[in-house]
């Protein structure tokens, strides 16, 4: 990259704080989303550096630094539920990502639930547990098999899939020790499905495959042998009804600007939203990354894409927009 054009990014964009680290039980995959983030803006002229976000010194550190916008590469509490968007909002610096409201609603897999039903939104039926629930009242209720997850984590953290009484239990006791309460969802037998959302469009969708019984943490970062599907293997037609459900659902919790859906389709091939992510990951086995790269960003590209967005606030420049994707 010449000087000239180092110089206009820094222009652009200004000074550029990403946000990784955190206090979540999701730490380590945020240090490396965030990395990654920072490479890819370094790479471009970008003006940018990093932050490993603590809860005591965040607020100095965005004070003492003077950021002109953040890129969030935060995963779970205090980055991906409204928390530090808040913080964000008091300060006046533009950020990355949905709004407030949006992230803390999407980032509680319970009211996330509560508003597509209410939408009309096809989700897996569920029931909460707690220390007093009855499980086989659950079970005679939901039937087996079902999957059991915290309502306040993501990447797949404290879930657990199970198929008898005992195994409830057992999941349930190990769910509550992580963020939030205790959701127990019915399982939906079939293939997954992955679909990222960019400025306002669904981007190819992408089918998973592993040998583990679900897209657990270690399918997503540790793992070798998951097969990400991009194309997908789905008819256009069917293709696009899973990305316009999904972008339904991303607009229906209020979310904007980037994200990813999941989808699960049962064996009659009926999609089912399981999750929203407002600040998916952006690792080196991330899926969003891969869906752009389908579309034909290369991961520079998508984080630039990104970072663009946070120029929408008043008193910026508006976005140019290809086919509703920024180019930078």
């Amino acid at each position: 990259m010449s000087a000239t054009e180092s110089s206009e990014m820094m222009k652009k964009y200004g000074r550029v704080a990403v946000l990784m680290g955190g206090w979540s039980a999701e730490r380590p995959v945020s240090l490396q989303s965030g990395q990654a983030v920072l490479d890819a803006l370094l790479s471009q002229g970008v003006d940018a550096f990093a932050i490993d976000v603590a809860k005591q010194t965040v607020l100095q550190d965005l004070l003492k630094e003077k950021p002109d916008r953040v890129f969030i590469a935060l995963h779970g509490k205090g980055g991906e539920d409204g928390v530090i968007q808040s913080v964000l909002e008091i300060l006046g610096i533009p950020y990355t990502g949905s709004g407030v409201a949006a992230s803390s609603l999407a980032m509680d897999k319970l009211r996330t639930k509560q508003v597509l039903e209410g939408a009309g939104l096809p989700t897996p039926a569920f029931i909460m547990m707690n220390d007093d629930s009855d499980c086989e009242s659950v079970a005679a209720t939901l039937g087996f098999p079902l999957i059991v997850k915290p309502t306040l984590e993501g990447s797949s953290l404290g879930m657990a899939r199970v198929e008898s009484i005992v195994e409830l239990k057992e999941a349930y006791n190990a769910a509550k020790n992580f963020a939030g309460d205790v959701l127990v969802e019915q399982w939906i037998s079939g293939s997954e499905y992955t679909v990222a959302i960019l400025a306002g469009q669904a981007l190819p969708v992408i089918q998973l495959k592993t040998p583990h019984q679900f897209y657990d943490y270690s399918a997503k970062y540790q793992s070798n042998d998951t097969e990400y599907l991009c194309p997908c293997g789905l008819s256009v037609e069917d293709e696009g009804h899973i990305q316009r459900l999904a972008l339904s659902a991303f607009n229906t919790v209020g979310a904007s600007d980037w994200g990813r859906v999941d989808i699960m389709c049962d064996s009659s091939n009926k999609p089912w939203i399981i999750e929203i992510n407002t600040v998916p990951g952006m690792t080196s086995h991330s899926l969003v990354p891969m869906a752009a790269k389908q579309f034909g960003l290369d991961f520079a590209e998508l984080v630039l894409s990104i970072l663009e967005q946070t120029l929408k606030v008043p008193n910026h420049h508006p976005v140019k927009k290809t086919n509703g994707i920024s180019r930078v």
